[in-house]
Order: structure tokens, then C-alpha cells, then sequence
């Protein structure tokens, strides 16, 4: 049987600068997490192309899995591996995988016994210390208990005034006019504008 195609986004063209936090908003199911991907790598566009200038990019998604039936452990090793990362470099930082997620045991058991909770904090870490040059989150800082809704959030602050590039997705305007300095809106496909946000509003030095 022909799998049914349909078609997400058309036409799609923005650039994202170095160092700058995008925001990209829009009503569900427009398209924001398939952009995302694209972005990734992840899905390949049917026209078009996405340039990357050989920088590394991490995607953390509530719907990004780990392989179910490896360990915490592994599925960290292996996902800083495919972010660009050697092995023994990921080997090196589980230790500190392990204490920021707060999994505890569990990094040892394998994932698909997890919770999406703990699915979110496990990828949430890694991310962070697989060091890439881009990170792109898709829903993701309002999961989780207080503490560590309050320490995810801490981190990501401390990325945003670096010169770590970061595309967010999020529903959360008061978080996206808080922490992004442009932010784009998908609809109908299309990436129909780009507001510059007011400097009052940007967080972190050099965003202005």
C-alpha cells in the first residue's frame, strides 16, 4: 500500500545567527516540531536544503525517544555520539548525566520503563553535556518537578547569555518574550513573520 504523503511546511526560509535564542510559535499541529527536525537533520526536506555551516545540533523533544530496551546509561552515550561527541567523551561526562538528570538507579534500567518525566530530564542532560554548538528544544523546560523545572531553567539562562545558538519552541509567550531575541511564527505552512523583540523583554548579555 502507497503511504499517504502530506505536505507540512512549503517555502520555509529564516536564518538563525550565531548565538541568538529564536523562538518559533504558532497553533498545534502547524508544523513547529517537524521544523525542528528538519533542522536536526532528523527529516529531510523534499526541496530545499538546510545549512548548517558544520556546526553540531541537539534536538530535545517531549516526543524525541531513547531506544526502549537500552539503559539510561547507553542511551546516553549513544546520543552524544550521534551529536557529534567520541565515545570516550560521553563516557567521561555520564557521571554528570547521571547526578543532573536525578534518575538515579533507574540510569541503569532500560528507558522504555521510564516515565516521560524522566525520559525529559535524562535527554534534558544530555543535551546539555553533549555541548553542542546548537540547541533546539521543543516543549521542554515546563516538565518536571519544581526543582527540577527550576534548575532546567537556571541552565538554559546560563546558555542563552553564552554564545550557544538556541531555537525554542514553547507556548509559554511570557518564557518565549522573556529569553528570545526574534521569534517566528509557522502558519499555514509558511514562516509568516518574524517579530524583533523589545530589548526590556531579552535575557543574558550580548542579546540586543
Amino acid at each position: 500500500m502507497r503511504e499517504e504523503r502530506h505536505e507540512v511546511l512549503a517555502d520555509v526560509s529564516f536564518d538563525v545567527m550565531r548565538g541568538e535564542t529564536l523562538g518559533v510559535i504558532g497553533h498545534n499541529g502547524v508544523g513547529k516540531s517537524t521544523l525542528l527536525r528538519v533542522l536536526a537533520g532528523i527529516i529531510a526536506p523534499d526541496e530545499g536544503m538546510v545549512i548548517n555551516h558544520g556546526v553540531s545540533v541537539s534536538l530535545l523533544s517531549l516526543q524525541a525517544g531513547f531506544l526502549p530496551n537500552l539503559t539510561g546509561r547507553e542511551n546516553a552515550i549513544l546520543g552524544g555520539m550521534l551529536l557529534g561527541q567520541s565515545k570516550e567523551a560521553m563516557l567521561a561526562r555520564l557521571d554528570d548525566i547521571r547526578e543532573y538528570s536525578g534518575i538515579g538507579d533507574a540510569f541503569d534500567q532500560p528507558t522504555g520503563t521510564y516515565s516521560n518525566g524522566m525520559k525529559t530530564r535524562l535527554g534534558f542532560a544530555v543535551a546539555i553535556f553533549a555541548d553542542a554548538d546548537v540547541i533546539l528544544l521543543d516543549e521542554v523546560l515546563g516538565v518536571g518537578d519544581f526543582e527540577f523545572r527550576q534548575k532546567s531553567s537556571k541552565t538554559m539562562r546560563e546558555i542563552i547569555a553564552s554564545d550557544k545558538t538556541v531555537v525554542l519552541v514553547s507556548h509559554d509567550m511570557n518564557l518565549v518574550q522573556q529569553v528570545c531575541d526574534r521569534v517566528v511564527r509557522v502558519e499555514r505552512k509558511k514562516v509568516r513573520e518574524i517579530d524583533h523583540m523589545m530589548e526590556s523583554s531579552q535575557v543574558g548579555p550580548g542579546h540586543g
